[in-house]
């Protein structure tokens, strides 16, 4: 093996040479990052959207032609403008602060750029691909010789799988061919069945797979805004009246704004009497697997066909690392693909093995290694220690807000986030939840434009003012309770100073 250098090319990053060259690079981008934090000082950069883009502008225009001093400023400048998840204060989406050692893992991703489309590009990291997607397998309870999967780019990307699969599946049964098609056979209704709180991706895979939008039945959702399993019994029992396709059932397990799980025992009971697929969305929720408190809170998912699962969530990694699983590795023939330059069928007769039939991309990084990594040095009980940790957390922020006069909590957390609102003291503004909606909303961007806090916003489903929510999404097992009392006490303080620039 040679290096692979040329006299007055950059180097690359990979070969002999390529170690020695990122060395004092690695040492130029951490530098950088930690010059960018101390300069940020905070969850996020102060300023206004227009503020920060003419900072990036100035400093994109200046920074041209330097080598290690341009990857020095753009990295600054990046980590100056960046919402770190490390932060206490930044706490407002399903975007965890991913830990030191995957971050190295995947530098060594970066580094050799396999890719997993095809053996020859990946040798080592197939390999460990197909083995990391049986432990996960085990971990859903899918028996992992029977079961099959892929590494993705998230919920969305898997949830498009699931639903395509059911797609090919459902119309193979009504009669159409399901590797064939380009559209729907005439004269067939197809329904996906998912709750109103359920992703937005559904609609989006429900579109993009030919089906429309409307094709998406929205099922009522109790408070905690888990699916109401006697409603879609109901909806299941008027579409099949009507002659109806149920291509699929979505069941969430963990929604984006509340944590809330919906109950799948029942709902899997429910898609199997109605011949419907059943794809469980757990993006957020099935961090709960690792964590023996939780890990009930999710009986029942191993009877779905096909399941989302997040490790860019409730597991710490960086993005991506998004899973797509289901319990049939034969329904992933709808999916199969022969490229005669990536997998010819005698390099597969002669035992060299292909991922391309498995995912819905061609070039893909081997995202399975950091996971792997993660895996094998904390286990499933040290990852679970971090679950546990952010359970807490959100509780005690549910406690705290509710046990303060100017905050109202929306309901009990499920796993590791926290809803509430801020209630106006103002005459006039309390009783007026057009008022309440307003200044919880001007609240939210003050602390954005402040550079204090980053938290998330909702809105309850329904109709009308009175709906918008605020939200901790709590996924730094580092951030402490005295913490948590602070963020809120910066909430307190943002919605009192809106009331006051509102009364002026």
């Amino acid at each position: 093996m040679t290096e692979n250098t040329q006299p007055g090319l950059p180097a690359l990053s990979g070969g002999l040479g390529g170690p020695a060259a990122l060395r004092p690079l690695l040492e130029t981008v951490l530098d950088g990052l930690a010059e960018g934090a101390a300069r940020r000082g905070g969850p996020l950069p102060a300023g206004a959207p227009k503020e920060i883009a003419d900072l990036v502008a100035t400093t994109l225009e200046h920074a041209a032609g330097g080598g290690a001093e341009t990857l020095h400023r753009l990295t600054t400048l990046l980590a100056h403008g960046s919402a770190d998840p490390a932060d206490p204060s930044c706490a407002a989406h399903l975007h965890c602060p991913p830990l030191a050692l995957a971050v190295a893992a995947d530098l060594a991703v970066s580094a050799l750029n396999p890719s997993q489309d095809s053996w020859d590009q990946a040798p080592a990291a197939t390999a460990l691909e197909t083995l990391l997607l049986q432990d996960l397998a085990a971990l859903v309870g899918y028996a992992p010789a029977a079961s099959a999967g892929v590494l993705t780019s998230g919920g969305t990307e898997s949830n498009l799988m699931g639903l395509m699969l059911a797609r090919d599946h459902a119309l193979g049964r009504a009669g159409g061919r399901p590797t064939e098609l380009h559209g729907l056979p005439p004269g067939l209704t197809p329904r996906i069945f998912a709750s109103a709180a359920a992703h937005f991706s559904v609609q989006r895979a429900a579109a993009l797979l030919g089906l429309g939008e409307h094709a998406v039945v929205a099922v009522p959702v109790d408070r905690d805004l888990r699916m109401d399993a006697g409603a879609l019994a109901v909806a299941l029992r008027e579409s099949a009246g009507r002659g109806e396709i149920p291509v699929a059932v979505v069941a969430t397990a963990g929604t984006t704004d509340t944590g809330g799980i919906d109950p799948l025992p029942r709902i899997a009971d429910l898609a199997a009497e109605n011949h419907a697929w059943l794809h469980v969305d757990a993006a957020y929720g099935g961090g709960a697997l690792l964590s023996d408190r939780l890990a009930p809170l999710l009986d029942g998912i191993a009877r779905a066909d096909s399941v989302s699962l997040d490790w860019h969530k409730l597991g710490w990694q960086p993005a991506a690392a998004g899973v797509f699983l289901v319990r049939d590795a034969q329904t992933y023939a709808p999916l199969a693909r022969r490229a005669v330059y990536l997998n010819p069928a005698d390099d597969e007769e002669a035992g060299y093995p292909s991922l391309l039939g498995l995912s819905l991309r061609t070039t893909r990084r081997a995202d399975a290694f950091k996971i792997a990594v993660t895996l094998r040095t904390l286990g499933r009980s040290g990852l679970g220690r971090l679950v546990d940790t952010c359970h807490d957390l959100a509780r005690h922020a549910a406690a705290t807000a509710a046990a303060h006069p100017q905050l109202e909590l929306h309901t009990a957390p499920v796993l590791t986030t926290a809803v509430f609102r801020y209630l106006p003291q103002r005459d006039g503004l309390r009783d007026d939840p057009r008022a309440v909606d307003v200044v919880n909303a001007a609240l939210r961007r003050r602390l954005l434009r402040e550079g204090r806090a980053v938290i998330g916003r909702t809105e309850l489903p329904g109709e009308g003012p009175g709906r918008i929510r605020l939200k901790l999404t709590l996924l730094n097992p580092h951030t402490t309770p005295a913490g948590i009392e602070q963020l809120l006490r910066l909430v307190v303080a943002a919605g009192q100073a809106e009331e006051a620039e509102q009364a002026g």
